[in-house]
């Protein structure tokens, strides 16, 4: 699986804004999907994951209630939906594949073996 992650851009906070991510390769099936932040100086952190048949969703707490991670498995694409965004949501966002079976704890970062190149979103206040 290969991804390209795609959409950030320059907004001013309370404003919207959807990330994609699109997965090429030879197959999509079974992968567990996520979108992870680094904002300067911090170390990468998680922000959400969707299992392979949607059926669960978890959020980290400072995004909860805000962000919406979904995909459509028919055309290879994960999306997170970012509503009323904040100043400290400025941040280089990475979607991550890994198997489902492979890893055992979708939150951390370094246990996901495929990573999109990142895309910057700068929320101004």
């Amino acid at each position: 699986v290969q991804l390209q992650a795609s959409g950030g851009g320059l907004v001013q906070a309370g404003d919207s804004l959807r990330l994609s991510c699109a997965a090429s390769g030879r197959t999509f099936i079974g992968y567990v999907m996520a979108w992870f932040r680094q904002a300067p100086g911090k170390e990468r952190e998680f922000v959400a994951f969707i299992t392979w048949s949607a059926g669960t969703t978890s959020y980290s707490d400072p995004v909860k209630g805000r962000f919406t991670i979904s995909r459509d498995n028919t055309k290879k694409m994960v999306y997170l939906q970012m509503n009323s965004l904040k100043s400290e949501d400025t941040a280089v966002y990475y979607c991550a594949a890994a198997h489902t079976r492979s890893i055992d704890n979708y939150r951390v970062a370094h246990l996901y073996p495929k990573w999109g190149q990142g895309t910057l979103v700068t929320v101004s206040s």
